[in-house]
């Protein structure tokens, strides 16, 4: 029998990250965050009991939208409004982080999940085409999990990888 135990937490006080891709996860656990806004595809306002947070989700990278010093990428909308589709205003998510709870922009890095059906966003992302894997040390969790699904991805020819040829390409394509 596996017990899974999900402790609420603050965003400085989460831990390590579980596994619940492999730990057999199912939805219905404690939500620790409400969805305020989507910045972009990889990028969400959350709203915590301690406070708002702006939210990096790890392990992946969508192309640039709304970065001033970088033209729109290719797919980059497209993977903005998956985001924003999957988690909009409201929505109950859970936040995990990994070793590292922020980013050099003061952003906090984490892992989320939908709480009325247990969708790993992060993942979901890599596997629909919307993303590329991005992995910073020490946050790697789920990195080859990630691999795995952007492989499958790039193989389908899905998203960014049938439209764009690949990520990190201009949107004038």
């Amino acid at each position: 029998m596996l017990v899974l135990v999900l402790v609420s937490c603050t965003p400085e006080s989460a831990q390590t990250s579980p596994d619940f891709a492999s730990a057999g996860f199912r939805p219905g656990f404690a939500p620790n965050a409400e969805v305020i806004a989507t910045v972009d595809g990889d990028t969400v306002r959350l709203r915590f009991a301690s406070g708002d947070e702006v939210v990096r989700l790890l392990g992946v990278d969508t192309p640039e939208t709304v970065d001033p010093n970088r033209a729109a990428q290719c797919y980059g909308a497209e993977a903005s409004a998956f985001v924003a589709e999957l988690l909009p205003p409201g929505t109950q998510v859970l936040v995990t982080r990994d070793l590292q709870a922020r980013d050099k922009f003061g952003r906090l890095l984490g892992y989320i999940y939908r709480a009325a059906d247990g969708t790993f966003v992060n993942i979901e992302l890599l596997r629909q085409g919307y993303a590329d894997t991005l992995s910073i040390e020490p946050n790697t969790t789920f990195r080859s999990q990630f691999a795995q699904a952007k492989r499958q991805a790039a193989a389908t020819r899905s998203g960014l990888w049938g439209i764009c040829d690949g990520p990190d390409q201009p949107l004038d394509r």
